[in-house]
């Protein structure tokens, strides 16, 4: 009987120590209490797509259940999920969050269009800036939120179709010949490659528009050729004009049967000018054969060996005579 008491109460206690643990623990737990700030949704829209990468708008919202929130920021990270390594981080500010209010941050990443990618929100309050002399640090609060999104397959997307990474930067004309009320015009164009990757091979119409009546003179088709990233190349085409005209040169990229970039330059044989004081215009006299060139570039001068002795042009010759002089005089004072 004894033993059965004894065992009873050891229940009684273990039971009564177990109670009053999960009685303690749920005192711990009510002290908790849920950030007022949550991450409620988060969407991406594609900006803009290009050749190589894409540009995305990525909208976070953020509510406040509870009484104003202190400084907050969110930070954006994006992983690549193939290799797990971060790809982008964008950090910024949000202040204060009014009591039952909501806030939409709005944080535009570039991607490279290829491969898929992990998106996480981390919303920190109680930021803070310390330094001083202009030079600060910024410290995070506390991490109370975060929410994460992923996308796939970015290679899909397709291109907008006016972006080839292709752009006009400048024309240049030069007057390569002048024959009976005919110009010969060297058209030079600047083509600039600002993608991330060697740009496709395009066909570009080059044309001369005389300016008032809108006729074409002359027109040219020429390719762009496969341009490496952020370099720049120069196509020269000729166009055959009537002299004492002016003209507007257009240049036209196309991709398949689409134009997808354009650029234009004025050549005028025959301006105005206004007149000072005066509210007529007179036709300026210009003589086209004064700016006839034949040069085809600027010649490349050879490098002399390392350590050889450069030597201005002309002073080969001059050293010559004058040795020839000298041995002139002493064969002469030999022989007398």
């Amino acid at each position: 009987m004894r033993l059965k008491i004894k065992s009873i109460t050891k229940i009684l206690v273990v039971f009564l120590l177990v109670s009053a643990f999960v009685a303690t623990t749920g005192c711990i737990r009510s002290f908790e209490e849920p950030s007022r700030l949550q991450i409620s949704k988060i969407d991406i829209a594609k900006e803009w797509v290009k050749s190589s990468f894409v540009e995305l708008a990525i909208t976070t919202y953020v509510d406040n259940y509870g009484d104003n929130s202190d400084n907050a920021s969110l930070l954006l990270k994006v992983y690549n999920i193939q290799t797990g390594l971060l790809e982008v981080q964008v950090q910024d500010d949000i202040g204060t969050v009014r009591k039952d209010k909501s806030a939409r941050i709005i944080q535009h990443i570039e991607l490279p269009k290829a491969g898929s990618y992990k998106i996480v929100a981390v919303l920190y309050e109680g930021n803070s800036k310390v330094g001083a002399d202009k030079v600060y640090a910024y410290e995070y609060g506390k991490m109370v939120n975060s929410g994460e999104l992923s996308i796939y397959d970015l290679e899909n997307l397709k291109p907008d179709i006016q972006d080839i990474g292709i752009e006009i930067s400048e024309m240049d004309f030069i007057v390569r010949d002048v024959d009976n009320g005919t110009v010969v015009i060297e058209n030079d164009l600047y083509l600039i490659n600002e993608g991330r990757t060697q740009s496709g091979n395009y066909s570009m119409l080059v044309k001369a528009r005389e300016l008032n009546a809108g006729l074409i003179a002359d027109k040219v088709w020429v390719t762009t050729g496969y341009i490496n990233p952020e370099t720049t190349v120069i196509k020269s085409v000729e166009l055959k004009v009537p002299d004492n005209y002016n003209y507007v040169v257009e240049a036209l990229i196309w991709n398949n049967e689409t134009i997808v970039k354009r650029g234009e330059g004025i050549v005028q044989l025959n301006p105005s000018i206004k007149l000072t004081g005066k509210e007529r215009i007179e036709a300026q006299k210009i003589r086209t054969e004064d700016f006839k060139r034949s040069d085809v570039g600027m010649p490349v001068a050879e490098e002399a060996p390392y350590g050889a002795m450069k030597q201005e042009p002309g002073f080969g010759i001059l050293l010559a005579i004058s040795m020839i002089g000298i041995v002139a005089i002493f064969r002469r004072k030999y022989h007398e």
